[in-house]
This record gives structure tokens, sequence and C-alpha cells, in this order.
């Protein structure tokens, strides 16, 4: 029924366990305080008869040289065989107790000073087997009220595991009904406030699925639609100029269109490739990256495109260092693809600024153009749109978001203030892994040291 690797069998151990321990220590604890209780309370009644007992036969002579024992020399002077006056006995004149058996029976015994100038001692001997016994009983009615206990605690760690786990078992049933047809935010305002993140968090991950679906789906009809409008084309015009005979010039223009469209279905199977691709380097070890030092090696990269039009790349990065935990070729791919729609909109002899920022965990990389600006109301991110005039799949943006979802970074597209041009935004949260310029200091110092 439980298995080893099931969280309900480790928690319901570990609760019996730490139950079982605690009322282990509380019965000892409880035995041992009545033990010493009733014990105290027999100590103070002999203390109290034995003062009493002297205090009514202190006017007597209690000692005869003619009664001599071996050891110590006894006188009783009551009927009550269990007081007894001794003496000359290796014990010091304070109050002291024994406790011993004899013939099945348990006895207490008190020897009180009685005339400290003869070390003489009062005795008085009390049968208290009927106090063990009573010791006994008890201690049996522990033991059985802990095996009670431990069934009872049983029952309540099976109860108590399936309610802690039933917000669990309930996410994971309605995830074991979702498909690509059905998907159903979670409820979380049902949940305990210790799942709620759990399933804000599944919640998010529907919702990518959700776009991913739609955007593949959006994908295959427009990649079948832009493929099927070429070919339409080709056929149509093969056909018109089959109807008769042409000249050899009016062959080669139908060759160079048909051309035409086969290179543009070449581009958009290049993109739809691509995509796979991507899928591919989503898989890729994320590594340590130094996205600042990142960003200036692909620079060089992009000014070698962007000359070709007159444009010129402008660099303005901070913090100077910054390391993140990052999939480069995904990263890689979101920029390029900036870079690129910022050189294609952009007029010649115009500039783009690549500019990073930090905010608190957010690294921020804008790319800054001097276009035309954007429809901000366009859906850019979706497959197949393009705005404007220019050549294009228009899988480019679709491409860019799909690596910003895998790498967990955040993608946006809007006009600057001043209308001059459009900014493309890349926000990645990440923990900065980069030492500091004191550690570096340091661990020069120490290499230098350790050369040395």
């Amino acid at each position: 029924m439980l298995s080893e690797k099931s969280i309900r069998k480790k928690f319901i151990l570990q609760l019996i366990a730490a139950s079982a321990a605690l009322i282990a220590i509380f019965s000892i604890i409880l035995y041992s305080y009545i033990k010493i209780s009733v014990l105290d309370e027999i100590t103070i009644s002999l203390e109290d008869e034995a003062k009493l007992y002297i205090k009514e036969n202190k006017i007597k002579e209690p000692f005869s040289k003619k009664e001599k024992t071996v050891d110590y020399l006894t006188t009783t002077y009551s009927k009550n065989d269990n007081y007894k006056i001794v003496m000359n006995i290796d014990k010091k004149q304070e109050i002291s107790y024994e406790e011993y058996k004899k013939d099945s029976k348990s006895f207490f015994t008190i020897f009180y000073p009685y005339d400290r100038a003869r070390s003489s001692f009062l005795v008085i001997e009390k049968d208290i087997t009927g106090t063990y016994n009573l010791f006994k009983k008890i201690r049996n009615s522990i033991i059985v009220v802990n095996i009670l206990s431990a069934i009872l605690i049983l029952a309540y760690a099976f109860f108590l595991a399936e309610t802690l786990l039933y917000p669990v078992k309930s996410i994971n049933q309605k995830l074991a009904r979702m498909n690509e047809n059905f998907l159903e935010h979670i409820d979380t305002s049902t949940l305990p406030v210790e799942f709620v993140s759990l399933g804000e968090s599944i919640n998010k991950l529907i919702d990518r699925i959700q776009n991913f679906v739609k955007h593949q789906k959006e994908l295959f009809i427009g990649a079948a639609h832009e493929l099927k409008t070429p070919l339409a084309v080709m056929k149509t015009k093969n056909e018109v100029t089959m109807i008769k005979k042409r000249d050899t010039q009016k062959y080669i223009e139908t060759l160079k269109v048909n051309n035409t469209a086969i290179d543009g279905m070449n581009s958009m199977i290049t993109s739809i490739l691509e995509i796979g691709r991507q899928e591919g380097a989503q898989f890729e070890r994320p590594v340590e990256l130094n996205v600042v030092e990142f960003l200036e090696d692909k620079a060089k990269d992009y000014k070698l495109l962007a000359s070709a039009r007159k444009i010129k790349i402008n660099m303005d990065l901070e913090p100077k260092r910054y390391c993140i935990l990052t999939q480069p070729t995904l990263l890689t791919h979101i920029l390029q693809n900036f870079v690129q729609n910022a050189v294609k909109y952009s007029e010649e002899d115009s500039n783009i600024l690549i500019k990073s920022r930090l905010n608190g965990d957010i690294f921020r990389i804008d790319v800054i153009d001097e276009g035309a600006g954007v429809d901000e109301s366009f859906e850019h991110f979706a497959p197949f749109k393009r705005q404007g005039k220019q050549s294009g799949a228009g899988l480019g943006l679709f491409l860019a978001k799909g690596a910003a979802d895998a790498i967990g970074a955040k993608l946006s597209l809007f006009n600057r203030e001043d209308k001059k041009g459009s900014i493309a935004s890349i926000e990645v949260n990440a923990k900065n892994f980069c030492p500091t310029d004191e550690e570096l200091t340091k661990k020069s110092i120490f290499s230098n040291i350790k050369r040395s």
C-alpha cells in the first residue's frame, strides 16, 4: 500500500516515531512522578509518626544495661513491633531510610535520631507491599493507555496524511484529465495557503502551453497557406504560358517569377526548420554567462551586418559585469532577431543603440532604433504576422518569443517616447553569479602570492 518512495509513508512513519517517543517520555515522567510523590508522602508520614512517638515517650528511660545484642541494644516501649529503639549502629546522627524486601513483601524503614549522646535511633518499619502493587497497576494501566494511544495515533496519521495530500491529489487529478484540447486553470482560491504558489505556477505553465498550442496551430495553418499561395501562382503562370507558343523572353520571365516564388518558399521552410532547431536548443544545458561580455562580442558581429546599410551600432552597457545562468543559443536567437529587425526597418545612415541596465534582479537589454516605429496594438509575436512592406516569413519574433519562454525572459516591443523609432526589450530575472571587484582583487592577490 505504501511504496518506498511514498511521501505518505515517510510522513506517517515520522509522525508515529515522534508521537511514540513523546508518549514514552511523558509516561516515564508521569510514572516516576507518581512513584516519587507517593514515597515522599510515606516518608513525611513516617517522620511525623517518629516525632509524635518521641514526644510521647521521651520521659521514659529506654535503655537497660542488661539488654544487649551483638550489634546494638534494643528496647521496645510500644506493643507494636514496628517501633524499636536501637543504638551503636553505623549511621550518622541524621534521618535516613532503608527499603528492602522480605518474604515477598516490601518494607520501608526510617532511622530517626532519638538520643544523640548515646547514638540511638528510633526505627519505624512500614509494610509498603500494597503501595508497590498499586505502582504495578499504574504501570500496567499506562502501558495499556500507550498501546491504545499508538493505535489512535496510527489512525490519525493516516487521516492527517490524506488531509495534507488531498490538495496535491486534487491538482494531480485535474492535470491527468487535461490535454491540448482541454486546458483549465486550477482554482487557487480553494487551495490551502501552502499550495497557492504551486497552483499559480501550474496556471502559468498552462498559459504557456495554451500559447504554444495556439501558435503551433497558427504556424501549421499559416505555413500551409503561405506555401500554397506561391505554388498556386507558379501553376497559374505556367498554365498561362503553355496555352500558346511564346517567344523565349516570355519563358524566361515565367521561370524568373517561379524562381522568385521558390526562393520565398525556401526562406519560409528555412524559418520553419529554425523553429525545430530552436526547440532542440531548449534542451541545451544552462551555463554561467557574463551577459555584458556576451553583448559586447555579439555587437561586433552585428556591426558588420549593419555596415552594409551604413547603419551604426552603439553600445551603452551597465553594469560592467553581470553573470546569469542561461542558455546562450536561445539568448542569441532573441538578440539577433531584434537587431536584424532594427536594421531592416531603419533608414540608411541611422543609429541603433544596444543598452543594458540592472534593476534589482532584473537585467534588461534594449535594442533601440531610429526607424518608423511599430503599431503597438499589433500582435507581433504571433507566427506569420508581418508589419510594413518588408519581405520575410513573419516568423522571426515568433521564434524570439519561444526562446524567451524557454529561458524565462520577458519580451516587449513598443515605440520610443519621442516617436523617433522603436524599442525591443528583453528582461531576464536572474541572480548575479559574477564575483565582485573586491573578490576579484583578493583572488588576484592570492594567485600572485601562490606563484611567488
